[in-house]
């Protein structure tokens, strides 16, 4: 959750950033010039050298300025493994170490939930905006990340097609701005409830983009959102949508990835029943909830894993032809969207009663092409549906006959699915074959995780 003190600060001086945008725009508007951008996977200088670097509070003189930054490196961190580099910019009034302890929800919302989630397996850092915001005055904010990515690449193993910023509020704009000015730096940034309050130079190449808002957001309309969103959706060359939204008093979310989008450049949209917050939770009103509790950690952290190689190269923009009715279907780098027809029944994987509830069962039904049956693979070896649930071992068992159910994506091992060429589909956490029970043929059929041995009621086909 985030230090109450450190949000209404955010909220009672967002109404001036909002004025001054346009003097901000104009001030970060020379920006300097951009790294080369990568088109292939590439490890940086800092791959087999012994690191000087440790976790903590770092220094740099960036602009003529003494800037500072957090860092966190994985406890296990091995210098011949390249590994995601991960900026979490804090809000308006907020610092870095807000940022990165997750404020008093401690380490599960450290860098807005990911830290926990990443499980040792990325580089984090919070970098101290001036005035504990990012005005980018002459691109200054831009430079300052432009230096601590030199400095952390010289020094740490790091993938450079894998670099990722996000933030809330005020620094949801500085990673909007980053996703206008050094497209080619960062593979996809994620924007929580942001506004352009930071510049945003240049602003025409694409970036996989996920933007966050609430429907009650009384700081950043969520019209600035959508707004900030429709940049990219025409920047990757995506079907122009209008995306569906809860209704005000439902207390959920619903989350969009759009169609069409140039492969590799995905856009996703989520928007919640709430106000001005970066960690909503379905079923409450509160925009201080603990930040644990928020769906938003694992479906950024999911829309940030599905990319599992080096950045695409542009393309020319295709021809789009909008479409009257939204998907909701994500666009990973490229996944597969279909169904999933069992040989033995001609049914398929379906979730029961369309539920989108945690723990809903997977099920074999009658096949009809609706959303519960649309199953999307990704890099990260998900199985997603709806979106943002994975198919998963129900309590990460191993045992023949542990029930199937879907859940918020995670990236554990419960929810990674191997399709393999023979049409069987293994769950990796427990080396075991998706099964309808009892070789079942009929509506409702229930899908468990058995031993594989290759029958009809263990084959699947994409259809």
């Amino acid at each position: 959750m985030l230090r109450n003190r450190s949000l209404f600060t955010a909220i009672a001086t967002a109404a001036v950033l909002v004025l001054t945008t346009s003097a901000q725009m104009a001030l970060g508007a020379s920006a300097p010039t951009s790294h080369t951008g990568q088109s292939a996977l590439a490890a940086t200088a800092g791959c087999g050298k012994t690191p000087t670097l440790r976790s903590g509070s770092q220094s740099i003189t960036t602009s003529g300025k003494n800037r500072n930054f957090i860092l966190r490196i994985p406890d296990n961190y091995n210098n011949n493994t390249p590994y995601r580099l991960i900026f979490g910019f804090h809000w308006n009034g907020g610092t870095a170490n807000d940022v990165d302890s997750g404020g008093t929800s401690g380490y599960p919302w450290s860098y807005y939930g990911l830290r926990a989630l990443s499980n040792n397996t990325s580089i984090f850092v919070a970098p101290q905006g001036l005035n504990n915001g990012w005005a980018n005055s002459g691109g200054e904010d831009t430079t300052f990340v432009d230096d601590m990515i030199k400095r952390i690449e010289a020094d740490l193993c790091v993938e450079t097609s894998q670099r990722f910023a996000m933030g809330f509020s005020y620094g949801g704009g500085m990673s909007y701005s980053l996703a206008c000015n050094r497209a080619t730096v960062f593979r996809a940034v994620a924007v929580y409830s942001g506004g352009q309050l930071s510049g945003c130079s240049g602003g025409t190449e694409p970036v996989a983009y996920i933007g966050l808002h609430g429907l009650r957001d009384p700081v950043l309309n969520i019209s600035t959102g959508r707004s900030l969103r429709d940049r990219f959706v025409r920047n990757n060359g995506c079907t122009a949508q209008n995306p569906p939204e809860p209704a005000q008093g439902s207390l959920t979310h619903i989350v969009t990835y759009y169609s069409g989008c140039r492969a590799g450049y995905p856009v996703a949209w989520a928007a919640f029943d709430a106000g001005h917050t970066p960690n909503p939770s379905d079923g409450k009103s509160g925009d201080f909830e603990p930040g644990e509790n928020s769906w938003t950690r694992p479906v950024v952290w999911s829309f940030f894993t599905q990319f599992g190689g080096g950045n695409p190269s542009p393309s020319p923009t295709p021809t789009v032809t909008p479409t009257a009715t939204p998907t909701v279907t994500p666009t990973g780098n490229p996944p597969a969207t279909s169904a999933l027809k069992g040989a033995g029944s001609g049914r398929c994987l379906d979730v029961n009663g369309a539920s989108q509830t945690n723990g809903a069962q997977a099920q074999i039904w009658d096949c009809n092409g609706q959303a519960n049956q649309r199953w999307t693979t990704t890099s990260a070896g998900e199985l997603r549906v709806y979106g943002n649930k994975c198919l998963d071992v129900s309590g990460a068992g191993t045992a023949d006959g542990a029930s199937v159910v879907i859940w918020d994506c995670n990236g554990q091992n419960n929810q990674k699915w191997r399709l393999n060429t023979d049409g069987s589909i293994t769950a990796v956490g427990a080396n075991k074959c998706l099964d309808v029970s009892g070789s079942g043929t009929a509506n409702g059929a229930k899908v468990h995780i058995w031993t594989c041995h290759g029958g009809a009621n263990q084959k699947w086909a994409r259809a």
